[in-house]
């Protein structure tokens, strides 16, 4: 037989080798609340085909000379459009994955390269096409109460990364997604109790959202501010401390600021995020910037939201920090990015996976908020017509204490109990206070 013959033959087999096989290692899934993300976990790049199938619906997925060694039974299918996942070999050397369907989706899939965070990966997204079947989120509005002249303020509150990204992870497995997601719903609870502040949750459940889509959402909401709660890492585990950004149009205000910003900005690479997610539109945004006071709102609320972090944390930075964080980019909305902390710093990430410590910085980044707008409220607003009004009234709730009510309004609490007429600081759930003017 001729030497062409055996190139061929050995050309052959090193195409069909099992051993050079990409490997399916894990397979995740997510619900959102448009949609629901499968994530395969690949040890090497992978050619795929995606395809759909009808009577009955199925979604299918060839992956090129790829074999499976995760497994598909253990995929929580619960509130997805998915009603059994399935798999096989074709032409003996390619893997074949099927996804029987029971809800109208658009299927939209993607590679993603690996990076210093995560490996290759292959993403499947599947599109609600009812939109009665998402899960309920949230919306809020000004234009309805805005009629009445006494709206509530809207507050985004952004838990940073969730779903494939977990964010930075401390000792004992410690997740940034998952301390920022327990911190994002104490301060919504506290925001909730407030009359005249309607919070929404950006992020309602364990799913990544874009960076731009993060954004999207709260220009959709019409928000009065955005906050976006963090808990990072950082290359030395003996940095520590708290700190508030906004954001810079020029450079970052400090080697921190700028190694944080540059690995929140590199989030949409782990949580994954297609082409048609990218900001073509940046330069107007910061031209835009330049020409409002958005930026100068933002460091004066992030001023008031760092003041009282100093009563619960220590300060990495006494002062508002500023960097190209791409989760602030909003032109019309004050936005800012807390840093609860470092989460690589052991000392710190033991207080952070506590409930207590984690309703303190809740409580004082809602006091922060609150110090800014009973000071600066928005016209149109109902603390706008309070202030005009004069006195406040606040109706006490399970849990309350003077001191807290007098902290969260920005008032001496003897003034307050004299204003009151009360002995002492004995209150009663459901009880009326008034709130003296600043």
């Amino acid at each position: 037989m001729s030497r062409a013959f055996w190139i061929r033959l050995v050309l052959a087999w090193l195409v069909v080798s099992p051993a050079l096989a990409v490997e399916v290692h894990d397979v995740r899934l997510w619900r959102a609340p448009d949609h629901t993300r499968v994530v395969f976990d690949l040890t090497g790049p992978a050619e795929h085909r995606l395809l759909t199938l009808e009577n009955p619906d199925r979604i299918v997925l060839d992956l090129s000379i790829a074999t499976l060694k995760a497994s598909l039974t253990d995929l929580d299918l619960t509130n997805t459009p998915i009603s059994l996942v399935r798999s096989g070999v074709r032409d003996g050397r390619d893997l074949r994955v099927v996804f029987d369907i029971k809800e109208g989706v658009d299927p939209r899939s993607f590679a993603l390269k690996a990076n210093a965070q995560a490996g290759d990966r292959l993403v499947l997204d599947l599109y609600d096409r009812t939109p009665g079947k998402k899960p309920a989120v949230a919306e809020v509005s000004k234009s309805a109460a805005a009629r009445s002249g006494r709206r509530d303020l809207i507050i985004a509150i952004d838990a940073g990364h969730g779903g494939e990204d977990p964010g930075a992870t401390g000792p004992n497995r410690l997740r940034e997604k998952d301390v920022v997601m327990a911190i994002s719903r104490e301060l919504h609870a506290l925001l909730e109790r407030d009359e005249g502040f309607s919070p929404t949750m950006v992020r309602t459940g364990d799913y990544y959202i874009s960076l731009k889509g993060r954004r999207d959402i709260a220009r959709k909401r019409q928000a009065d501010l955005f906050v976006s709660i963090h808990a990072d890492a950082f290359t030395r585990r003996e940095a520590n401390g708290a700190s508030v950004y906004a954001l810079s149009t020029r450079g970052a205000t400090s080697t921190t600021a700028s190694y944080l910003a540059r690995r929140e900005n590199e989030a949409d690479l782990v949580g994954g995020v297609r082409l048609s997610d990218k900001d073509d539109v940046l330069a107007s945004v910061l031209t835009d910037l330049s020409m409002t006071n958005t930026l100068d709102h933002s460091l004066k609320v992030g001023d008031k939201v760092l003041r009282r972090m100093d009563t619960v944390a220590r300060l990495h930075k006494r002062n508002v920090e500023q960097a190209g964080f791409a989760v602030l980019k909003s032109p019309d909305i004050p936005s800012i990015l807390v840093e609860t902390g470092f989460i690589s710093n052991p000392g710190e990430a033991q207080k952070l996976g506590t409930r207590e410590y984690q309703r303190k910085v809740a409580q004082a980044i809602h006091a922060g908020i609150r110090d800014w707008f009973i000071a600066q409220p928005p016209p149109g607003t109902l603390l706008a017509w309070r202030k005009q009004q004069g006195d406040q009234e606040y109706v006490i709730a399970r849990g309350d204490t003077l001191s807290d009510i007098a902290q969260r309004f920005n008032v001496p609490v003897n003034r307050l109990r004299d204003h009151n007429g009360l002995r002492d600081s004995r209150i009663l759930v459901g009880q009326t206070l008034k709130i003296p003017t600043t």
